[in-house]
């Protein structure tokens, strides 16, 4: 079997969903800056575009691997930067190849892109991973997660990832008693404020906590997700005044190069401390283990170099008895993979509630907790197809028609070895 294209389909929907969609959005590194931090919770990419009242527009965009045999694999959805360096760098080198040599074509794109070992390279990389491993499980007709060695369980709890949701105090509380009731036993917020703020927004953080707390209850685990946006001192003076709350750990105090920083912190917090969304590869994680920066590792599927980083990354992180919970970019790709690994090392599966409404909202069956558990179907692949009556409008995208490096330093090696 070999690899006979690319394709890169932009589709256009239109999500039904309560007004407003986004209430809040999180707070940024650039909000240090005053007209940074002004913006709203609709300023961004990926947000669907309001059309009416209760009415939006979704664009995503999938990539899809064809072979010679009529096996396609399916993953994304991706951002437009990602789909462009997936055409123009890695179509090329594709092209020809046998899609079920995984380890393979990870390494060899690995070592293409040396340029682009983190960020958007990265990220594209980590589409074609995902996609190959669908791609493999259709093929074979076995669900990814028997592939990567599972089940070792039927399901794994999920956490609700409030991001999007209000913060205002009455609204928190009873959204929290909502997910409660739902059958969730962790949820995950996203506090507003940092140092910028001063004593109030460090007040408000605080009442943001406390009223978390009284709505979940004792039982009910509660994290927040500073991201990148705190300091050492700020972080250390939050985790202080809430220890007494049992927060399950705070998220990302500070910019993610700050490793040792970061360690420090976690070793002077009562609070565990939970960093690696935005580190890429076995490599930067394994830079945070040797660190101590971390009690929980958060490297995302389709960031971190797909599924054959990410077991590689799980099997690093069992040696320091750290367990991983992958950030939920993905929800189908992360629920195979914690399926396949020890309850230990990945006990929980993050769901995003809102930006899942956008992510799988071209799935034919999105993949969603019950009662607070999630699991995934035993259909072949990550078991995923896109719902054809969610489709207003196509394109396919491509930029190839723009010379190409890579292709042109194979045209020239060709030659060389033609003329010996």
């Amino acid at each position: 079997m070999r690899i006979t294209g690319l394709r890169l389909r932009q589709l256009t929907g239109i999500m039904e969903h309560e007004e407003p969609f986004w209430e809040e959005r999180l707070a940024r590194p650039v909000d240090v800056y005053p007209e940074h931090k002004v913006q709203t919770a609709a300023d961004g990419y990926w947000m669907p575009r309001l059309i009416a009242p209760g009415r939006s527009e979704v664009i995503s965009v999938f990539l899809e691997i064809d072979t010679d045999e009529g096996v396609t694999g399916l993953a994304g959805p991706v951002p437009h930067e990602v789909a462009w360096i997936i055409d123009r760098e890695f179509r090329g080198l594709l092209q020809g190849a046998d899609p079920l040599a995984t380890e393979r074509l990870w390494d060899l794109m690995y070592r293409e892109a040396v340029h682009g070992r983190k960020g958007a390279t990265m990220m594209a990389i980590s589409a074609i991973d995902c996609a190959l491993w669908d791609l493999k499980g259709r093929w074979m007709q076995q669900p990814v997660y028997r592939l990567l060695g599972g089940p070792v369980r039927p399901s794994a709890p999920a956490y609700a990832s409030m991001l999007g949701y209000s913060i205002e105090p009455e609204l928190a509380h009873k959204r929290t008693r909502e997910k409660v009731a739902e059958g969730f036993r962790a949820l995950k917020w996203f506090p507003r404020w940092g140092p910028t703020d001063g004593r109030e927004g460090m007040a408000r953080n605080i009442e943001l906590a406390e009223t978390l707390r009284d709505a979940a209850g004792p039982d009910v685990d509660i994290m927040l997700d500073a991201w990148m946006t705190w300091n050492r001192p700020y972080t250390l003076e939050f985790a202080r005044r809430v220890a007494h709350l049992d927060i399950r750990w705070i998220e990302e105090p500070v910019m993610p190069d700050k490793i040792e920083l970061c360690a420090e912190i976690r070793h002077l917090s009562p609070v565990p401390i939970a960093t690696g969304e935005h580190e890429y590869t076995r490599w930067g994680q394994k830079a945070l283990l040797d660190a101590g920066a971390s009690d929980v590792l958060q490297a995302d599927t389709f960031w971190a170099g797909g599924l054959s980083e990410m077991v590689k990354i799980c099997t690093l992180a069992s040696t320091y008895d750290i367990p991983v919970i992958a950030h939920g970019h993905s929800v189908p790709a992360n629920t195979h993979l914690t399926l396949a690994m020890p309850e230990l090392l990945a006990p929980m599966v993050e769901y995003l509630v809102k930006w899942n409404e956008l992510l799988q909202f071209f799935w034919q069956e999105p993949v969603k907790p019950v009662d607070g558990m999630i699991s995934v179907s035993d259909r072949p692949g990550l078991g995923v197809e896109i719902d054809p009556d969610k489709i207003e409008s196509e394109e396919e995208l491509g930029w190839s028609s723009v010379p190409n490096m890579a292709g042109s330093v194979q045209t020239h090696q060709q030659t060389i070895e033609e003329g010996e």
